[in-house]
């Protein structure tokens, strides 16, 4: 199983899990067009993809999914509360699934989707398994729950996201109300809050950490490497980027 970024950040999201048989796309924040570009940096024709997956109906994550689904025949698959308000329970192959409890098989990649404090309907993010490894997805989450934590512990490779410094929240450019937002219990997680769950995962087991989701106004990538090194010195963690592909990422 492997992994990758077509760009992550406040103007678009997207995420590539991968094994030999089976290709899913989690989110699609950017135009088809868009997209597709990326998806070609990465070595990836659109319809190899056998399902998009998508985490909420914010624009950075749904903006180019109904396009693709229907351009190519792709089956995507929210919970119900993510397909009534970003508009993909219309689609042909738009299925949905429970956002707790439940799980789906894709290919050879087993999914179980968790709820996540967010400020959407029914967010959910991922935890991906083939055989005995396991990738976990957390972005758009302003804390991390007892639920989340016991979803990640076995994780053999991790998305977290590390989106804002609290600190340069505070003193940026944000009017106080999107700070309160970015910064409360459904907003996005911030640096400490991300290393406080680090803290509690094992680094022996979890090899691979990818930060995403940085806010290009409200954090840096040098006070994202220095959280981590705090916690994991030994982790050279791969930060995912807005404007380019990530590298592939084994798990």
């Amino acid at each position: 199983m492997r992994f990758a970024s077509l760009g992550s950040g406040s103007r678009g999201n997207a995420t590539l899990v991968a094994t030999d048989r089976t290709l899913i796309l989690v989110d699609c924040g950017f135009s088809a067009a868009e997209a597709g570009r990326r998806l070609a940096r990465l070595g990836v024709a659109p319809e190899r993809i056998d399902a998009i997956l998508v985490t909420h109906e914010h624009g950075d994550h749904v903006r180019g999914v109904a396009t693709l689904a229907r351009r190519y025949g792709l089956p995507v698959w929210s919970s119900r509360g993510t397909a009534a308000l970003a508009g993909l329970d219309g689609l042909e192959q738009g299925h949905c699934f429970p956002s707790l409890g439940g799980g789906l098989r894709i290919g050879d990649l087993d999914v179980s989707p968790f709820p996540v404090p967010h400020d959407a309907r029914e967010p959910t993010q991922f935890l991906f398994a083939r055989g005995d490894r396991r990738l976990g997805l957390l972005t758009d989450s302003g804390h991390v729950t007892p639920h989340i934590l016991e979803r990640l512990r076995a994780c053999h490779a991790l998305v977290l996201e590390f989106n804002h410094d609290p600190d340069m929240l505070r003193e940026g450019p944000y009017p106080p109300s999107l700070q309160a937002r970015v910064g409360g219990p459904y907003g996005h997680l911030a640096n400490p809050q991300a290393v406080a769950l680090l803290r509690r995962l094992d680094p022996h087991r979890c090899r691979c950490l990818a930060a995403a989701h940085l806010s290009a106004k409200n954090n840096h990538h040098e006070r994202v490497r220095e959280a981590i090194y705090g916690v994991w010195p030994r982790h050279d963690p791969v930060l995912w980027e807005q404007d380019r592909p990530s590298v592939w990422c084994e798990v």
